[in-house]
């Protein structure tokens, strides 16, 4: 059920972060209403992946750099992160298109903040 509700909650952030950059956009498989939330919540099943996988990874190794200034570096990591899902997605024919390197960075930023925040909206409750 978490795992459900956090696919829906990044893949309703990035629809927002579509809306909100303008460098960052999605191209569904097929035209359809059906098609395009399919595609944004395949787009948000490749980011988990991609950021589970190769996000960790990244982050270990960038330790050093993480400390040395102060997690600024992390823009960097989540824009890299959403270049490789963008990567991804035109590979298999549909997706994510991000216009440049500030176009990721910016659609980074603002995917992590909306994701941020909904997900303390729609955080489920812990049993104790």
């Amino acid at each position: 059920m978490r795992f459900l509700l956090r696919l829906i909650i990044n893949a309703f952030a990035l629809w927002l972060t579509t809306l909100i950059v303008s460098g960052v956009s999605v191209q569904p498989y097929a035209p359809g209403t059906t098609a395009t939330v399919l595609t944004f919540l395949l787009i948000a099943l490749i980011f988990g992946v991609v950021n589970a996988i190769v996000g960790t990874v990244i982050r270990i190794v960038a330790l050093p750099l993480y400390i040395l200034t102060l997690g600024l570096i992390s823009l960097l990591v989540n824009a890299f992160l959403l270049f490789i899902v963008s990567w991804i997605s035109d590979a298999l024919g549909f997706g994510l298109h991000i216009d440049g390197f500030w176009s990721g960075v910016l659609g980074a930023l603002v995917l992590g903040i909306i994701g941020w925040l909904l997900g303390l909206v729609f955080r489920p409750a812990r049993r104790d």
